[in-house]
């Protein structure tokens, strides 16, 4: 299966990534809570490229891990990137005055979860969901 890739640059956007996760999770056996928690994270990562670089891109993939399957989310852009991304992780942190639910409460539903940022040139958050 190809990678389904859902650029973002508005709110349509978001609700089409989320959709499509939602597709390709359940072609994939995830239940329904499952289903809401990989909707939850592609909303934040969708989000925080709205926000923070205004376009970007999710891509979603298949994956397997000994006969498990599972989704992979890769939220990429080239915006301005984190300064740092420890701070960023911390429960309650937020630089846009927000709830800083975001990346930490992604990497909490989420059961793999990796960010690579660099200023000036772009964040990519990869997070995966395997299926129990």
């Amino acid at each position: 299966m190809d990678d389904v890739r859902v650029p973002i640059s508005s709110d349509l956007d978001l609700v089409r990534a989320r959709e499509q996760g939602r597709v390709l999770a359940g072609q994939l056996g995830f239940q329904h809570s499952d289903l809401t928690l990989i909707a939850t994270a592609i909303s934040e990562l969708a989000r925080n490229i709205l926000r923070y670089a205004r376009r970007g891109e999710i891509v979603l993939q298949q994956a397997q891990d000994s006969g498990v399957p599972g989704i992979v989310i890769i939220a990429q852009d080239e915006g301005p990137g984190i300064p740092d991304v420890n701070r960023a992780m911390e429960p309650g942190y937020s630089t846009a005055g927000g709830l800083g639910l975001g990346l930490p409460g992604v990497r909490r539903i989420m059961d793999e979860f990796e960010i690579v940022s660099e200023v000036g040139h772009g964040t990519v958050v990869t997070v995966t969901k395997w299926k129990r």
